[in-house]
């Protein structure tokens, strides 16, 4: 072996080493879980690949009272982990998956992205959208006979809840294709704020400073056109990012964006608590806001389609 493959270019601690041979050494959200039948929740799973050139897939869910009589809404879920780490097959945002399908009722559409920094941002923004795009044209048999696309959702923690907000954007000025987005739902969002982020420069070489509006959507001139007429963002008190989340939602009721926003801000929980300790009471809530949240969405849908 070579005697300098050993040598760290780069290290970013509890996230990634990076070796000076191009090397990754993820310190967390690396395992795999299988698919298959949830035995808590009955939920069924698949992976789906999207573009075999990338490795850009999905992780699907069925919950399991979904019939192709009835359609359920679609929920486009985001996972998070700083644009670096973890992944739809990592055990937190798999049991997280299978808990949100089963408490809503919900076909969940888990997009799996390509990391930074082998794959430098934006790359996971084309990704993720490429991956929406192609539901549309999609022939699998659990999106054609059970999603409705009529009632579709966003969702996304940390930096996959700002993956999903940059999406409800895109889907402003691109469209949807056959989606119709209802809601989004961001859960413990990272933005930028006005301090130097030394990961976010190293991730994203063309990083556009602190008026990115990939990373900083409080500054974007373009905020009130965000593609949804409903957005729910929790925050944690005690999260890193708290403050952060709570300036989107306030820089979104300010913009003159035409929508309804809520926040829910969990007492006494850091960063991504749920996903940690997803049977405790405050986690189970949390999927319960989450859950009541699309279904009382998905009721006025219906409601004011039926007139």
């Amino acid at each position: 072996m070579d005697q300098n493959s050993n040598e760290i270019l780069r290290e970013f601690p509890n996230l990634f080493r990076q070796y000076k041979d191009g090397r990754i050494e993820r310190f967390i959200g690396t395992e795999i879980t299988p698919t298959g039948n949830d035995q808590l929740t009955g939920v069924q799973s698949k992976d789906i690949t999207i573009n075999a050139d990338t490795g850009v897939g999905a992780r699907l869910y069925l919950p399991p009272n979904a019939t192709p009589s009835q359609k359920i809404p679609l929920l486009i879920y985001i996972h998070g982990g700083a644009f670096c780490i973890c992944s739809p097959f990592s055990l937190g945002y798999n049991r997280h998956a299978n808990n949100i399908a089963a408490a809503a009722n919900v076909v969940v559409f888990s997009v799996h992205y390509r990391l930074a920094p082998e794959h430098p941002l934006p790359i996971a923004y084309d990704d993720t959208w490429e991956a929406i795009q192609w539901i549309s044209e999609s022939s699998d048999p659990w999106l054609k006979d059970h999603a409705d696309y009529n009632v579709v959702f966003f969702a996304g923690d940390s930096a996959g809840a700002n993956l999903a907000h940059n999406m409800a954007m895109r889907g402003a000025s691109e469209g949807f294709g056959a989606l119709k987005l209802q809601g989004i739902v961001l859960i413990h969002p990272f933005f930028g704020n006005d301090e130097k982020d030394e990961l976010i420069e190293y991730l994203y070489p063309s990083y556009g400073g602190f008026n990115d509006p990939k990373i900083h959507a409080a500054k974007d001139p373009n905020l009130s056109s965000l593609g949804v007429g409903r957005v729910l963002v929790f925050v944690a008190e005690k999260d890193f990012l708290r403050e952060r989340g709570r300036s989107y939602y306030e820089a979104v009721k300010k913009s003159g964006w035409n929508g309804e926003a809520e926040m829910v801000e969990t007492e006494g929980e850091g960063h991504v608590f749920h996903l940690y300790e997803p049977a405790k009471e405050k986690s189970v809530n949390l999927v319960k806001q989450f859950a009541s949240y699309m279904t009382q969405i998905e009721k006025d849908v219906r409601s004011s389609s039926s007139l």
